[in-house]
């Protein structure tokens, strides 16, 4: 990337097919798990990861392959929204649910997915959901829903290995699409947290950063970016000093 390079406020589209996939150790006893969905002997699975491990990517790329619909805790809480049972009754019916672990302490999110969950295996569907922890630990009040919880089985996407993060970084680089040069990604990789948050929150600062003092995306620029990033996490009360 020359020094020149112009920076615009471009939409983020984020690549979220099963090529943008990206497979590591970290990751693929998850999506081997996805794609024997069919043969699964109880027709639920919990997918299990810190937050920006590619969950929801993976939920939406078997989404798509099953031809599921995807929900959220929101969803839950408004009964109204709630598929009638007539729907559910499809032997078909295949379901997703992000973020569930949301459910706990909202008794009407609670009973709806206890609905939803007995509904849909009733009637020979398949239910996935997304979650940072096991269900089985989830603070649910609701005893029927907890049982239903700890009987539900996990698979677990794991922090990144070198590879994994340096391919989400060059995702989330396309996604906003942002050039740089070849060695910005080898920089970032060593000196940068381990994990998929601060990936996210990595690109998402270097490209505001860059809008507003109107520079390049490069090794200097991304070197301010970790050295802010390190100091708020080790004393949050410090701002950034970007």
């Amino acid at each position: 990337m020359s020094g020149n390079q112009l920076t615009f406020d471009l939409p983020v589209r984020p690549a979220t097919g099963r090529a943008a996939f990206f497979v590591a150790p970290g990751n693929a006893l998850a999506l081997a798990e996805l794609d024997r969905w069919q043969s699964w002997p109880v027709r639920k699975l919990a997918l299990v990861g810190p937050e920006g491990a590619g969950k929801s990517h993976l939920a939406a790329v078997w989404a798509t392959e099953a031809g599921a619909r995807t929900m959220t805790v929101a969803d839950l809480a408004r009964a109204e929204d709630l598929p009638a049972g007539a729907d559910l009754a499809d032997a078909a019916q295949r379901l997703v649910v992000e973020d569930a672990e949301g459910v706990a302490g909202d008794p009407v999110a609670e009973e709806a997915l206890l609905h939803l969950h007995n509904r849909t295996l009733d009637a020979g569907g398949t239910l996935v959901m997304t979650a940072r922890i096991p269900p089985a630990r989830w603070p649910v009040a609701l005893p029927d829903l907890a049982s239903r919880l700890a009987a539900t089985p996990i698979a677990r996407l794991e922090m990144p290995d070198d590879a994994l993060l340096a391919a989400l970084l060059r995702k989330l680089l396309d996604d906003r699409q942002l050039r740089v040069s070849a060695e910005l990604i080898p920089y970032c990789v060593p000196r940068m947290e381990r994990s998929f948050a601060a990936a996210q929150r990595l690109v998402t600062e270097l490209d505001a950063r860059a809008l507003r003092q109107k520079r390049p995306v490069g090794r200097k620029l991304a070197a301010e970016v970790l050295d802010d990033d390190g100091e708020t996490r080790h004393n949050p009360a410090n701002p950034s000093r970007s």
